[in-house]
């Protein structure tokens, strides 16, 4: 009997998964009704956009229209209080505290995105060759994982920045170094679930190598896993940027960050000089629950039991 005829409806059959173009499945459709959820529904996800949004014009397009000198030292211009030439006063050598966010939150930016690229990419690739391969090979590769991960990151981030003189691409390059471990390990949990799929299997028999099975059919259908952990990895690097800064192993001057505005205004913060604390710590404090509440959204959103 057809199921075009009376009495039988299409819904109540279970659709078999159809291969795509290249053998994958094809989730367009519903990696669309996702993206509409999660951009008409979940408010988390709304606000924590805007609020990214918000920082990334004030911290690059700000200085196009309030433009200060975060260059020359001006001790008489030294702990003024708010007013209307500075806004947000000024700090010990003289520098807008206002501009001097704006300069810092730039270098905090563009140091998250590039960890965060890096380690998706190296962590990605490694961890999806990894659950593909299987066997020997996948157990020497998670052993290495999880010898490095017996390292305490932190106090072999403090002593790889004692020996080199601390840069805004050294620091990028360590903390890249010491973040995709996390990301090759969940990734490769999502690859184990794909690798025996039809499509998968399709594709190997049909003569496809191994870094094709990865990179056209493995890591597409991974992507929700892998968006989620770059959102994370971005707040994790501007707080792992801001704490060598506090500790003083931060970007060298004229460079600012926030974390480097913070230690500096907390020698001053019993003086009454609050205008040097409060605002780098709520910037500071916002970006990072903002980029959280993306990658909560989103794993909420692409996990088929939360939805």
């Amino acid at each position: 009997m057809s199921l075009s005829e009376p009495g039988i409806e299409a819904a109540d059959t279970p659709e078999p998964e159809a291969p795509a173009e290249g053998g994958a499945v094809a989730a367009g459709p519903a990696r669309r009704r996702t993206l509409r959820s999660l951009l008409g529904w979940n408010r988390s996800a709304l606000a924590g956009i805007t609020t990214v949004v918000l920082v990334a014009l004030f911290c690059f397009v700000g200085p196009l229209f309030y433009r200060t000198n975060q260059v020359t030292v001006r001790l008489d211009l030294a702990e003024l209080p708010p007013s209307g030439s500075h806004p947000l006063g000024t700090d010990a050598s003289g520098y807008d505290v206002l501009g001097r966010l704006m300069e810092g939150g730039r270098s905090s930016l563009e140091l998250g995105l590039a960890v965060a690229v890096a380690t998706t990419v190296l962590g990605a690739l490694y961890g999806a060759f990894a659950g593909l391969v299987g066997g020997v090979v996948d157990a020497l590769m998670m052993r290495v994982i999880d010898t490095l991960l017996a390292v305490p990151g932190l106090v072999l981030l403090l002593i790889l920045v004692n020996l080199f003189t601390p840069s805004l691409w050294l620091i990028i390059v360590l903390l890249s170094l010491l973040s995709w471990l996390g990301v090759a390990r969940l990734v490769r949990a999502e690859v184990l679930s794909l690798r025996t799929r039809d499509f998968v299997v399709a594709a190997t028999m049909m003569g496809a190598t191994r870094w094709r099975v990865v990179l056209r059919h493995l890591l597409p259908n991974a992507i929700g896993v892998i968006i989620v952990s770059a959102t994370f990895t971005i707040a994790d690097a501007i707080l792992a940027l801001s704490t060598l800064s506090f500790l003083g192993l931060g970007l060298p001057p004229p460079h600012a960050d926030w974390g480097t505005m913070l230690s500096d205004g907390l020698n001053y913060l019993f003086d009454g000089y609050w205008w040097l604390v409060y605002p780098p710590a709520v910037i500071l404090i916002v970006t990072v629950v903002a980029f959280n509440l993306i990658g909560d959204s989103i794993h909420n959103s692409l996990d088929l039991r939360e939805r």
